[in-house]
């Protein structure tokens, strides 16, 4: 059945026979005007066409607004630190609209855009059309949409306006320092000197970072997002052409939502794929010769500085023996109670931050860091460029000149079959000659084990510097970031690059952006052992090698490895001892929970039972091991449980108390939902600490279950990059748009659930054998 066609802009025409030819005069603006041709395909995913970036940035930026207004209104609430204002003057609102109203005072954004216009020193005049584009898309919607939007989430409300250009800009900023400053908000907001000092007063007590943002800030990934990702070469696949398996683990809900969509300016740029909303570039996707996708890399994105602060005045720091005074800018938000103010610090490293017992300002020393990404105005042009690479040698290339990765690895793959895997993001230029000289040896631990790098601010010897090859200042260059070509396959779970590749381990890297010869997480061990066992053919899966079919049905067979590893053991001890003492001392009878376990199929599909209860009991603390981890064998060790241990039966009748209300075997499908209107559709997948691949993080309501999807797979892509062009598969897991009352709010949840997919629609033919397309054009006249 044919999708309902939307209403489109001033200049929209009615619908277009689903095969017309695209070309560049189909979409070709007249005199100054945007124009973009969008075909909506099935589950509503646009593929629009335009003769250049800033009409292909208006049709975005329209289609954008027609599917998720709220989250892109939300967002620009966000970054012009009006929070308070709109939603409430809680702690958090009103830390957020101090530490944006803070760069906004400073002009952050505005600073990004100075420079020469060539992608490195500034944003290039493409990407500048693109964001102006957008901006006047999403503009011309609401003014034909402002009494129309159906979505209850702002319908009526305020605070959806039109957008600026600068808008954008913060808006990308703020992205890009997910991982580091804006990590560090609450720390930044905090930072105060000692009681007693001359230092001007503030007129609010912020709180002290809450505990996930140091966690977020020392584990180097941003709270709750990851991902998996394959590039399989011409030795691992059935045809011999190169595939791309992309698995982001993103949140189901806000303005961290992918959106599928296909962008081209004919001869000039043709990508398919997903971006984050509120982006006018695909950053997750395909070409006709390459694909590529992202994961969470383990590099830090900042360092510490410790300061040595002047006696008797600590808002002055000693360097190179010379007293230098803090920076200090005080910020005024608004908020229904009133104006709330605070009064920043900043040196030349960067924002004075506090952890409270771990980096406090006394009288005698503060914390600052220097945020890499705090300057990083070149990622957009770095994915257009990435969209116009036609090998891995060439999106290599790209990525050693532009430097421009904010958290993520690369993991792609080119029609000739050939792998690649790089952490080439920014990191802060900690080289190995540094951290010795430089990390006092209080800290020395702390970046041993974790790669968090306190430096001494004192001395100028201790600055960041430059590697002859960095696209800037104070960043690793491409010769110290590791990266791999390979023809057989390359893949990344979160863990650090060590084992992109076992057969070829990288080491010898600077510890800032990850660790060597550690034991890898569950989850992968078993992405490393999928892929390697569908090569020999020894997965149970017919044949060997991968096509885009059976990658498909690798990523979603919904193994558990923890469970693989011990559910017998478990069992044996269970029922060895049917009883065991919880954290809170209660006895808890574990008969059915023995019952259950033994009973579990060792996956986390719709269908098995008990698998609850081993998530919960992972999550518990219960999978310890009994073997060491051997460096030698890093994908088979630990594997015994330590069924000695007493904290694994503490675990398991934790787990028990916990679930008290949802039968320990019941199905999971019955119990592990995602709410779309009045329908709970049933989600297969599961927790990354059971050893689950295909990785679903819900919340749980006690006697009830899991009832909403907060993060785990979102935009999933098997692509096979062959000489007929792109094909395979694809999905996003919650769906196309947030509204829910839009078409396209539970049509791929629906699907997500029956593991089912959505085909790659790359090619004119491919587009237009799909029975649902609709087309429309969408412009105006520019100004």
């Amino acid at each position: 059945m044919r999708t309902r066609p939307l209403v489109a802009a001033a200049t929209a025409i009615g619908l277009v026979a689903a095969g017309l030819t695209i070309n560049a005069g189909t979409a070709a603006a007249h005199g100054r005007g945007y124009s973009a041709l969008i075909q909506r395909a099935s589950y509503g995913v646009p593929h629009i066409t335009a003769h250049d970036f800033a009409s292909l940035g208006y049709g975005v930026g329209h289609v954008q607004a027609e599917d998720n207004i709220c989250l892109i209104a939300e967002q620009m609430v966000t970054v012009n630190a009006q929070r308070s204002r709109w939603f409430g003057a809680t702690t958090s609102n009103v830390t957020s609209d101090l530490f944006h109203q803070k760069a906004i005072d400073a002009r952050a954004a505005e600073r990004w855009l100075t420079g020469p216009r060539d992608g490195l020193h500034a944003p290039s005049n493409e990407v500048r059309d693109q964001i102006r584009g957008f901006v006047a898309g999403y503009n011309a919607y609401l003014r034909g949409a402002k009494n129309k939007i159906t979505d209850p989430a702002c319908k009526g409300k305020d605070w959806v306006r039109p957008i600026t250009e600068l808008d954008m800009w913060r808006a990308n900023w703020t992205r890009m320092i997910r991982a580091s400053s804006g990590a560090l908000a609450d720390g930044i907001v905090a930072a105060a000197p000692p009681a007693g000092t001359s230092a001007p007063p503030t007129t609010n007590k912020s709180s002290a970072p809450q505990a996930e943002a140091v966690v977020t800030a020392r584990d180097g990934a941003p709270a709750g997002v990851g991902s998996n990702a394959y590039g399989l070469g011409r030795d691992a696949t059935a045809s011999g052409a190169g595939m791309l398996l992309a698995n982001p683990h993103f949140p189901w809900d806000g303005g961290e939502r992918f959106y599928r969509m296909h962008l081209k300016v004919p001869g000039r740029y043709d990508v398919e794929g997903a971006a984050l909303v509120g982006d006018p570039i695909v950053e997750i996707g395909h070409n006709g010769r390459i694909a590529w996708s992202h994961t969470v890399s383990t590099a830090r994105r900042f360092v510490w500085h410790r300061l040595t602060l002047v006696p008797g005045d600590p808002t002055s720091y000693l360097y190179d023996g010379q007293p230098r005074k803090m920076t200090s800018r005080t910020v005024t938000v608004q908020t229904p109670g009133g104006p709330v103010t605070r009064t920043f610090y900043d040196t030349h490293f960067g924002p004075v931050v506090v952890v409270p017992g771990t980096f406090d300002w006394t009288a005698q020393a503060a914390y600052a860091i220097t945020d890499v990404n705090a300057a990083n105005n070149r990622a957009l042009d770095g994915w257009l460029a990435m969209g116009r690479a036609k090998s891995v040698g060439e999106l290599r290339a790209v990525l050693d000149r532009r430097q421009f990765l904010p958290w993520v690895n690369v993991i792609a793959a080119d029609r000739d079959g050939r792998a690649l895997y790089a952490d080439h993001s920014v990191v802060p230029r900690v080289t190995g000659s540094l951290a010795a000289a430089c990390i006092p040896a209080p800290f020395q631990p702390l970046y041993a084990s974790s790669g968090q790098a306190v430096l001494d601010g004192s001395r100028s010897a201790c600055e960041l510097g430059r590697d002859p090859d960095a696209a800037v200042p104070g960043i690793l260059g491409p010769g110290n970031l590791p990266a791999l070509v390979r023809g057989d396959y390359v893949t990344n779970s979160n863990d650090s690059y060590w084992l992109a590749n076992p057969a070829r381990p990288l080491e010898g890297y600077p510890r800032i952006i990850g660790d060597e010869r550690t034991p890898r997480s569950l989850r992968t061990r078993l992405g490393v052992h999928q892929v390697q066992q569908r090569i020999a053919g020894t997965d149970g899966l017919p044949g060997k090698g991968f096509t885009t079919g059976k990658l498909w049905d690798v990523t979603f067979r919904d193994r558990a490895y923890g469970g693989e590893l011990v559910r017998d053991d478990l069992v044996r001890a269970c029922e060895a001892q049917p009883t065991a003492t919880a954290s809170d001392g209660t006895t808890v009878d574990l008969t059915a929970a023995c019952a259950a376990l033994r009973g579990w199929d060792l996956k986390v599909n719709l269908d098995s039972r008990g698998a609850h209860l081993f998530t919960e009991f992972a999550l518990a603390g219960g999978l310890r091991f009994a073997d060491p981890f051997d460096p030698a064998a890093p994908l088979t060790t630990p594997s015994r449980l330590a069924v000695d241990d007493p904290r694994v039966r503490t675990a398991l009748a934790n787990a028990v108390r916990k679930l008290d209300g949802i039968p320990l075997d019941a199905r999971l499908g019955d119990i592990q939902t995602e709410p779309r209107g009045g329908e709970r559709i049933p989600i297969h997948g599961g927790r990354a600490e059971a050893g689950v691949f295909n990785m679903i993080i819900g919340v749980l309501q006690p006697g009830v279950g899991y009832t909403k999807v907060q993060h785990g797979s979102s935009f999933v892509m098997a692509v096979e990059l062959g000489r007929n062009g792109p094909s395979g598969r694809q999905i996003l897991t919650y769906s196309q748009s947030a509204n829910p009352n839009s078409p396209w709010y539970a049509d791929q949840t629906r699907l997500y659930s029956g593991k089912g997919w959505d085909t790659i629609k790359y090619t004119e033919k491919q587009l237009r054998a799909d029975p649902n397309l609709v087309t429309y054009r969408v412009g105006e006249r520019r100004h």
